[in-house]
């Protein structure tokens, strides 16, 4: 640690070829959020972001925050006044991960770097931050496998809900989930659902339930836990009483009550302050000229549909379930029991042993 620090104090990068002159800490990160929908990008990983920002430039350095609120358009328009603002670094979670590639250009060409978080944006960006996507779905369709037993076939009806066809993650949530899914079971219906929207999440199922029949149904996957509750409502809605285990991702809030209470099979927890952590920290790094610290922060491999072989950090994922809710997000820190534990969830919790 005190020879990365060294070599940084220094200006130096990784290799004499990279070599850059750095800033101090006075600098500005520019950080774009795709919807809030999904409460985790506002509740979460902003704020660690722009803490971690200001811890490691000793509170010199700041964040400039914006949300796409899940309109492609407007984030352009977001991060085109970042790029005409002149922002040291652009931390940017895509709405739209290919129309977005022109304006990714636009920065590169304004010799301002970006980072992928979360979404691998297309075009020339510098680095990637998210976690391995292909392993959540896997998590998920192994949770679903577990929650159904042995005692399957390809008589087994299994409906998918999946995330936005413009999310990347979404493709990879997908491919993951089935393989661990085909050959095992039937997948009856699926749905790539605009935006992640809870509501057409609904009406997915809904349709789902009339074209299978509400009693056929042994399973649903769904990518995350805002359409999971989309779900929920549309099986309570044609009558179902025991609900068919259902997946989720994100931990959030209200998943997590959902968990508790038996609602919602699994979630799949994200440890978002590492994410976000992570984010700033190779932000910061990039354009302090910190090449050594940067390589290591950045020591995995991806490729997007515009570039290969991008430096990248892959999180890893746990599968949340009622057993370890203590060991997870309340042991993060992310929630308090007494959060989860409100008087509707008190008989719940009690079972759980959550106190």
């Amino acid at each position: 640690m005190l020879s990365l620090t060294a070599c940084g104090a220094l200006g130096v990068s990784g290799t004499s070829s990279e070599a850059s002159p750095t800033k101090g800490n006075d600098i500005t990160v520019g950080v774009l959020m795709p919807e809030k929908t999904n409460t985790r990008y506002e509740e979460f990983d902003y704020p660690i972001i722009q803490q971690k920002v200001k811890s490691l430039t000793g509170g010199q350095g700041k964040t400039v925050y914006a949300n796409g609120e899940a309109d492609a358009t407007k984030q352009i328009q977001q991060m085109e006044k970042m790029i005409a603002d002149q922002v040291d670094v652009i931390l940017l979670d895509a709405v739209d991960a290919k129309t977005i590639a022109d304006t990714v250009r636009k920065a590169k060409e304004a010799g301002i770097p970006v980072i992928a978080y979360d979404r691998l944006a297309e075009g020339p960006i510098d680095a990637y931050v998210s976690f391995d996507n292909e392993l959540v779905g896997e998590v998920q369709g192994r949770s679903i496998m577990e929650a159904l037993g042995g005692d399957t076939d390809t008589s087994t009806k299994i409906v998918m809900v999946n995330g936005s066809p413009t999310d990347p993650n979404a493709g990879q949530f997908k491919a993951g989930a089935l393989s661990e899914l085909n050959g095992k079971v039937t997948i009856a219906k699926t749905y790539d659902v605009d935006g992640w929207k809870p509501e057409i999440a609904e009406s997915d199922m809904a349709k789902a339930i009339e074209a299978i029949g509400k009693g056929n149904i042994a399973a649903v996957y769904s990518a995350n836990d805002a359409m999971a509750g989309g779900v929920i409502k549309a099986l309570e809605a044609a009558g179902v009483t025991e609900l068919p285990p259902i997946t989720g991702q994100d931990a959030e809030l209200t998943a997590v009550q959902r968990i508790v209470a038996g609602e919602q099979y699994m979630s799949v927890y994200k440890p978002y302050p590492q994410e976000a952590e992570a984010a700033a920290e190779m932000a910061v790094a990039r354009v302090q000229g910190k090449g050594i610290q940067f390589d290591a922060l950045a020591s995995d491999r991806v490729d997007s549909p515009t570039d290969k072989d991008i430096p990248a950090q892959l999180v890893p994922v746990v599968a949340l379930t009622k057993d370890n809710i203590k060991s997870t997000v309340i042991a993060d820190g992310i929630y308090k029991v007494s959060d989860i534990c409100v008087a509707k969830y008190a008989s719940a919790c009690e079972s759980a042993k959550l106190k």
